[in-house]
């Protein structure tokens, strides 16, 4: 079934509905790649973050891949369409005759057949790739890419919102500990004072 605007519309709107009701990674993630696969009606999707050093591409969430699929061995940014960590959507019509796809042979025997690789940036810094995955050939619309595109920035949003999120919470219980302490420090020094205060008055007592 060809998609139209009103389909790409009404996915953008529940992906970004359900990224600003949720405080959990792994839910974004989630959501995402399914939302993009049943909207596309693909084979499925993926969502793959880049390790700390930037030479591997490691899956964090997918949708209608095999276990054995994903654990094929590490994703290496230098062998694997790396096109798209430079900023730039690449679409793989066939994966037997394209020399950018690392795993053809376990990529076949899962029945994939084209790759969308679209790349995840937060601010100026690609974080990652989103893939979609077809079991028959496909050429990518212009509206497909916009739309993978588009879902990848709502996600790169919502995933550094979460970020200064926890970041307000850690600072506000700092915050709060800081002052719980500065309390305590507070009424034990009232204490102190009372006390004093109360042992003057007991000796001016005796003295009279």
């Amino acid at each position: 079934m060809a998609r139209t605007e009103k389909d790409y519309y009404h996915s953008l709107h529940r992906i970004a509905a359900t990224l600003n009701s949720t405080n959990s990674p792994k839910v974004i993630l989630e959501f995402m790649v399914e939302t993009i696969t049943k909207t596309l009606e693909v084979k499925g999707c993926s969502i793959m973050l880049l390790n700390p050093d930037k030479t591997v591409l490691t899956h964090s969430a997918t949708w209608g891949l095999s276990d054995r699929y994903i654990g094929k061995g590490p994703v290496s940014v230098d062998k694997s369409i790396g096109e798209a960590l430079m900023g730039k959507p690449v679409a793989v019509e066939n994966i037997v005759t394209d020399e950018r796809i690392q795993y053809r042979i376990q990529a076949q025997k899962e029945g994939i057949v084209s790759i969308l690789s679209v790349p995840i940036s937060l601010r100026d810094e690609i974080i990652g790739v989103i893939r979609v995955y077809t079991s028959e050939p496909v050429q990518f619309t212009g509206e497909d890419i916009f739309f993978v595109s588009a879902v990848s920035n709502l996600g790169a949003i919502a995933l550094e919102k979460l970020q200064l999120y926890k970041a307000l919470q850690t600072d506000y219980e700092t915050f709060k500990n800081e002052m719980l302490k500065w309390q305590g420090a507070l009424d034990f020094e009232l204490m102190n004072e009372e006390s004093s205060d109360l042992w003057s008055g007991e000796e001016a007592f005796e003295k009279a």
